[in-house]
């Protein structure tokens, strides 16, 4: 009989965790039985259903990704057939007896229990409602930020950068001269660097850039990349994107605010003796999510620092 051990989603694992991992998935979240829960096999009388293999397939995560559907159900089958001849192996040897299983059975236990708890959680907390909320509250932070389009041209010396300079005013074209001359990876875009703000350049790009008029070249800029010839294209005041393009991002924000905050609630009530720390050291916060104002950026990526 050939094993096969699909990878999971967090990496390789040897077959008694992974076994280990879907059993007790199986125990904890199969609830009801449904009535078109078939069964697909049995391994000395003990019933494998549809809703195993698609449990397994969410836990096996990745490693199935290239596979075409029939091909991943078979599978996963023939892994969910070999994981019971394993685990019932490993019962008749007595694995389950040792320390060392005890110890990771219960930490499976455990982590299956919170990541259910904290996933209920979550969901409860992503009404259309608070979504809405949020994405109003980072609007607000967004809405009148000025923004410029601008093109740079980027060089080692401050000679080349004159150069160009005087290129440019004897009527060269910004776009051809920066595909041309320019290191900045940017170059084959003819130096377009997009929308931006401020912060999102360093300091003495952004002062030359949004002085300029749209239309207009800067003299030479230095910065800690090189010498950079600038090239405002346009300006305007920022808008927040819409809430739909937003939606996935403000969901991820309030499911994992939702979900600090309730652990820090747990926490404050939770007696936590710290024996590795001396007394009256402060135990560490729960994990604070992003910056709500994150989830209603422009979905697109921002402009590297120049």
């Amino acid at each position: 009989m050939t094993m096969s051990f699909p990878v999971t989603k967090a990496g390789p694992r040897p077959a008694l965790s992974a076994a280990l991992a879907g059993c007790l998935a199986m125990m904890l979240f199969a609830g009801p039985v449904r009535a078109d829960d078939k069964v697909l096999a049995k391994v000395n009388g003990s019933e494998i259903r549809q809703s195993d293999v698609a449990l397994a397939v969410e836990e096996l995560g990745p490693s199935l990704a290239q596979m075409d559907p029939a091909t991943k159900d078979e599978n996963v089958l023939a892994f969910l057939i070999d994981m019971k001849i394993v685990a019932k192996a490993a019962e008749d040897k007595k694995v389950q007896d040792a320390d060392d299983f005890k110890k990771r059975l219960a930490f499976t236990r455990n982590r299956l229990l919170m990541d259910s708890l904290l996933a209920s959680e979550g969901k409860a907390a992503t009404t259309d409602e608070a979504m809405k909320k949020v994405y109003e509250e980072a609007s607000k932070q967004i809405s009148g930020e000025q923004e410029v389009r601008a093109r740079h041209i980027l060089v080692e010396t401050e000679d080349e950068a004159k150069g160009i300079v005087e290129e440019l005013k004897k009527g060269a074209d910004f776009a051809e001269l920066a595909k041309k001359k320019s290191k900045d990876p940017g170059a084959s875009d003819g130096g377009d660097l997009g929308f931006f703000t401020k912060e999102q350049m360093v300091p003495e790009f952004s002062a030359a850039a949004f002085a300029l008029e749209p239309g207009k070249i800067s003299d030479p800029v230095k910065s800690q990349f090189g010498w950079h010839i600038i090239k405002v294209e346009e300006k305007r005041n920022r808008k927040a994107p819409d809430f739909e393009q937003v939606k996935a991002q403000i969901e991820t924000y309030v499911t994992r605010k939702a979900q600090a905050d309730y652990v820090a609630k747990l926490r404050e009530s939770a007696k936590i003796e710290r024996m590795d720390q001396a007394a009256n050291t402060p135990a560490p916060a729960a994990g604070a999510p992003a910056a709500a104002s994150d989830a209603a950026k422009d979905p697109k990526a921002a402009p590297a620092k120049k």
